[in-house]
C-alpha cells in the first residue's frame, strides 16, 4: 500500500503584498510625530510681542506692514494694527511703498515683496521680521479719487471699502444695471505716464457663493481699448496693466456681467 504524498508546500506570498501595509505603518507613524512636534512649530505671544517690538523700533511714516501667510494676518494685527492705517490695509497694490515690513512664520513670503530681498531681517522665537526698501512708483492720477467727477451710463457706481477675495479694498464699486450692456465710467483729462494699472475682483463672499457669474472690465483711452481682464468668484484681486503714452485723454472704464446685480469692484491709476 503506498503512503500518501505530503500536502505541497505553498509558496511564501509576494514581498510586494506587504508594501500597502508598510506605507499605513509609515503614515501613521509620521501623523504621530507631526501631532506632537505642531504645537512647538507655533510661536506664542512672547515671540510676536517680540517680532513688533523690533517692527516699532525701526518704523518710519509711510512704511507699509505685510503679515505671512496671509492666515496669520489677525494675530500680527493684534499686535501692531494701530501702525496699519485703513488705506494701508486696503490698498490697490504695495507698488507705491518704498519701505515695506514684512512679518512672517513658517518661512512664509507676503506676495507683495515677491521679487525683492530684504535689506535687513531678524527673527525672534519663529516669527521673521524683514525689512524691504525700493524705489516707489509715481501716482499720476487714481480713478477712485476722480470717481465723483466722472460720468456714468448703464448702471451705478460708488467708491466703497469692501471684502474682495477675503480681504479689504478700497475700490470702486460697479453695478452694471443690464446684461447685454456693460456699465460705462468715463474719467475726463486723466494725466497718463508710462503705464495704467489695476485691479478688479467680485465682492461680498455671499453673493460670490450664491451667484457664480464672473465681471470683465475693460479700459479704453482715447476711444481704444487698452487692456480687459475677468474676474472669477474665486479669483480673487485680479490685476491687469496696459502701457500708455504720456498727456492727457479721456479714460473709459467699461463693466460687462451677465448676474443682475453682481458687485464688480475695481481700482487703477496711472503711473510714470
Amino acid at each position: 500500500m503506498e503512503s500518501p504524498e505530503p500536502p505541497p508546500v505553498s509558496a511564501p506570498p509576494p514581498a510586494w503584498l506587504a508594501v500597502p501595509a508598510l506605507a499605513l505603518v509609515l503614515v501613521a507613524i509620521w501623523e504621530i510625530v507631526a501631532t506632537l512636534r505642531a504645537p512647538s512649530g507655533v510661536p506664542d505671544d512672547a515671540a510676536w510681542k517680540d517680532a513688533a517690538a523690533a517692527v516699532r523700533a525701526g518704523h518710519q511714516p509711510g512704511d507699509l506692514i505685510v503679515f505671512a501667510p496671509a492666515w496669520a494676518d489677525p494675530v500680527g494685527r493684534m499686535h501692531l494694527g494701530d501702525l496699519i492705517a485703513i488705506d494701508d490695509a486696503a490698498r490697490m497694490d504695495a507698488a507705491k511703498y518704498g519701505r515695506i515690513w514684512e512679518v512672517a512664520i513658517r518661512d512664509a513670503h507676503a506676495p507683495d515683496v515677491a521679487g525683492l530681498a530684504p535689506v535687513a531681517s531678524s527673527e525672534h522665537a519663529g516669527v521673521a521680521v524683514r525689512r524691504y526698501e525700493r524705489t516707489p512708483v509715481t501716482v499720476l492720477a487714481d480713478l477712485r479719487a476722480a470717481l465723483p467727477t466722472a460720468k456714468i451710463e448703464g448702471g451705478t457706481a460708488r467708491l466703497v471699502l469692501a471684502e474682495v477675495g477675503f480681504a479689504p479694498h478700497r475700490c470702486i464699486q460697479a453695478v452694471p444695471s443690464s446684461a447685454t450692456q456693460p456699465l460705462r465710467i468715463t474719467f475726463a483729462n486723466v494725466p497718463l505716464g508710462a503705464q495704467l494699472v489695476g485691479y478688479v475682483g467680485i465682492a461680498d463672499v455671499f453673493t460670490r457663493r450664491d451667484v457664480r457669474a464672473p465681471g470683465d472690465i475693460e479700459v479704453e483711452v482715447g476711444g481704444a481699448v487698452i487692456a480687459r481682464a475677468r474676474a472669477g468668484v474665486e479669483d480673487g484681486w485680479v490685476r491687469f496693466a496696459a502701457t500708455t503714452t504720456p498727456g492727457s485723454a479721456i479714460v473709459s472704464i467699461l463693466v460687462r456681467s451677465q448676474a443682475a446685480g453682481r458687485l464688480v469692484c475695481f481700482a487703477a491709476e496711472t503711473r510714470r
